[in-house]
């Protein structure tokens, strides 16, 4: 029973890791840009002040990797589990791509339009993760609000400048 118990905690932080990891490396994409490009942009009275952004971020990667685990823990024979894994993965590799075209490349717009493809990749894996395991599916409904409200945000900032 020990042996159970000790590979569920490795597994369930590995799953957190694994986000938490790629929201480091877009932290590291992310940092350069803020004292000087992001901050001399005109931003909208509703945007977040920047002390927000490394605390929300590090609560839902938390989520993110609690709802995968939870998702594994119902085992790889299941065909919705191994199609919400790749979900997870793309979304993932989306999220980390939206701080390169935001903050690494300054593309605004284009940042945009894919926040827009990361919206529907977190929405159709939240949906697959409620087949799954309802506790996973809702783990990932603040993840699908904050990116609905950062999505506002990119489209607001790239129209004010």
């Amino acid at each position: 029973m020990e042996m159970r118990s000790a590979r569920s905690v490795t597994l369930l932080l590995l799953c957190i890791a694994i986000p938490l990891i790629v929201g480091i490396a877009g932290s590291v994409v992310t940092a350069g840009s803020i004292p000087i490009w992001y901050a001399a942009l005109e931003k909208p009275a509703f945007n977040p002040p920047n002390w927000t952004f490394g605390p929300v971020w590090t609560t839902l990667y938390i989520l993110m990797g609690i709802s995968l685990y939870l998702v594994l823990k119902s085992g790889m024979a299941n065909p919705l589990v191994r199609q919400g894994i790749v979900l997870f993965a793309i979304q993932l590799g989306a999220n980390f791509l939206w701080s390169v075209l935001f903050f690494g490349m300054h593309a605004i717009l284009f940042a945009f339009l894919e926040i827009l493809i990361l919206f529907g990749l977190i929405a159709a894996m939240m949906i697959t993760f409620f087949h799954i395991t309802k506790p996973a599916g809702w783990l990932l409904v603040p993840y699908l609000c904050w990116v609905a409200i950062a999505a506002v945000l990119n489209a607001t900032i790239w129209m004010l400048n």
